[in-house]
């Protein structure tokens, strides 16, 4: 099949939780690069929260993907064609190939990887998950020594990034996960200091007693990446002043599931509090990327900024792994190799 293309495209549209049956695995012809374009075989590629939202066909900040077309996705490779100047064969670059074994793209839309950096460092850690993390908690978020931040899916690359960044900059961090060994690997690997396993609890109070305990000061910056019963628990605990950057709503992408948190009550907590919530698209940002790059990019090369991937083998295996990432089956950056 090294002959052949592999994509994995969008069968058809959920209504509910998104299933294998979703989408399909199609093979047909590698394609041909064109003038100023390279073709790409893709080594690996990423899976990312927001994938969901593009499979719904309803108003957002992307372009829903047309039933029938790849699913849409960060990847790495090796040129093995280029018509275009400044690209060659072999030079390994980061683009946007889709779930996919090739992928043809015009050369301003492909980057070449640095020598010394992992590939796949590009599609997390120093890519848009790491500078994900980066932005909404320095640039949203304005951390201050001395305060709390809390921060859920805190042991994926957005969460442990901004983990990481916080106690850094010498404030208390207080990681949410799923399950005793994420809340572990949050404590041991990434170093927060306190970690709240949500699956532990079966009430929505009784996690706000636990998340209470972990933050005895209240909490400064919720990191907004879950939504659902960790958002509930947070919101009465978030101190004068607060900061909520929102970055996701993965409890939420399959629909309401069990939203309690009334509007009224919402509204009222953000006033009296006199909270900041502001919602962010990374896509927005790219100008900013450089500077996310010089602060930490030598950071993880002195080892300062610990991160992890989960490899799910061939691309026949990336809808699976897609769905177990969105129920939290996963505790790095998910990532195929095709």
């Amino acid at each position: 099949m090294a002959d052949q293309l592999r994509r994995i495209t969008l069968a058809s549209r959920p209504q509910g939780d998104a299933t294998t049956e979703h989408f399909a695995l199609e093979t047909g012809d590698i394609p041909e690069p064109g003038a100023g374009e390279a073709l790409v075989a893709v080594d690996h590629f990423s899976l990312d929260p927001y994938m969901r939202g593009r499979m719904d066909d309803g108003p957002s900040y992307a372009e829903p993907v047309a039933v029938g077309a790849t699913m849409g996705a960060q990847g790495v490779g090796r040129v093995i064609a280029s018509r275009a100047d400044g690209l060659s064969e072999g030079d390994v670059v980061t683009g946007m190939t889709g779930w996919a074994s090739h992928a043809v793209l015009p050369a301003e839309q492909l980057t070449k990887v640095p020598d010394g950096v992992p590939p796949t460092a590009v599609l997390g850690v120093l890519g848009m998950p790491g500078f994900t993390g980066w932005f909404g908690l320095t640039e949203i978020g304005k951390p201050k020594a001395g305060e709390t931040l809390v921060v859920g899916a805190a042991t994926g690359p957005v969460g442990s990034m901004v983990g990481q960044l916080a106690k850094a900059y010498g404030l208390r961090t207080v990681a949410v996960a799923g399950g005793a060994d994420k809340c572990e690997m949050a404590r041991e690997v990434y170093g927060f200091d306190a970690a709240v396993d949500h699956r532990a609890y079966g009430s929505v109070s009784e996690m706000r007693k636990a998340l209470d305990e972990a933050a005895p000061d209240g909490i400064d910056i919720y990191f907004e990446n879950v939504g659902g019963k960790t958002l509930e628990a947070v919101l009465p605990l978030m101190n004068t002043f607060g900061r909520i950057p929102v970055c996701g709503m993965v409890a939420w992408y399959d629909g309401a599931g069990d939203v309690q948190t009334t509007m009224p009550a919402l509204w009222r907590t953000l006033l009296v509090k006199r909270m900041a919530v502001q919602g962010f698209i990374i896509a927005d940002h790219w100008d900013r990327f450089g500077a996310f790059q010089s602060d930490v990019a030598p950071r993880v090369n002195k080892g300062e900024i610990e991160w992890r991937e989960d490899v799910a083998k061939g691309i026949e295996s990336a809808p699976q792994a897609f769905l177990d990432m969105l129920k939290g089956g996963n505790t790095g950056k998910q990532i195929v190799a095709v």
